[in-house]
């Protein structure tokens, strides 16, 4: 099995907690990195201040509802930028409106899960993202 370097983009410190220990404590060799918002994912994934040292991420969780850029914009940044767009981003968020998860796979979504309400259950989804990602899809090299 091979590590896995992944992105949490996601304002709710308790949410960004549960998807943390869930990777973390199904496998040591998942690294979980967090931001607030999107601002905060491109800055990021572009290594800009203070994010110089920024591992490129082999997949992302984005969630949808955050403050100053959500994540249908952030999303959208990232699938239009040429240095950016192929890295698997996977919408985690409480919505599971038809328009959100229509214009989500519009703008490339690699998957779009809702939030389940159950520690339990939201640790089992969470896991089985990471294990997905980490055993059985092919990922782009990291550059």
């Amino acid at each position: 099995m091979r590590s896995l370097e992944i992105l949490v983009v996601d304002d709710d410190d308790a949410d960004a907690l549960m998807i943390s220990e869930a990777l973390e404590n199904a496998d040591r060799s998942t690294t979980v990195n967090r931001v607030a918002d999107g601002r905060e994912a491109l800055d990021y994934l572009l290594r800009t201040p203070p994010y110089e040292q920024a591992q490129r991420p082999d997949l992302i969780l984005l969630d949808l509802n955050m403050p100053r850029m959500d994540g249908r914009e952030t999303l959208a940044a990232i699938k239009t930028d040429d240095r950016l767009k192929a890295i698997p981003v996977v919408i985690l968020t409480t919505s599971g409106a038809a328009p959100d998860i229509e214009s989500s796979y519009q703008h490339r979504a690699n998957a779009y899960v809702t939030k389940p309400f159950g520690l339990d259950e939201f640790e089992a989804t969470v896991r089985t993202i990471d294990r997905f990602y980490r055993e059985v899809a092919l990922l782009p090299p990291t550059t």
